[in-house]
């Protein structure tokens, strides 16, 4: 018969928040680089506004949908 984990056997470490309170969590991972100085200009503008995007809804990726409502949000349209 298998072994059933019991509390005092097994404990759940949460490493989603800081380690104490009030310390400063890591920097958080980026989908893109977090410089933009090699990008032309409309290129940076797009990766601020990306990168804006995901700070606002708390998203470490996007999918297709959210980066069109970005294109559309900086005034770019299908000709």
């Amino acid at each position: 018969m298998p072994a059933i984990a019991t509390p005092e056997s097994s404990q759940f470490v949460d490493r989603r928040q800081p380690i104490s309170p009030g310390s400063i969590p890591g920097r958080e991972r980026r989908q893109f680089a977090n410089s933009h100085d090699h990008l032309s200009s409309d290129a940076a503008e797009l990766a601020r506004a990306i990168d804006q995007y995901k700070l606002q809804h708390r998203r470490r990726f996007i999918n297709f949908e959210e980066m069109l409502s970005i294109f559309k949000s900086l005034g770019y349209s299908k000709s």
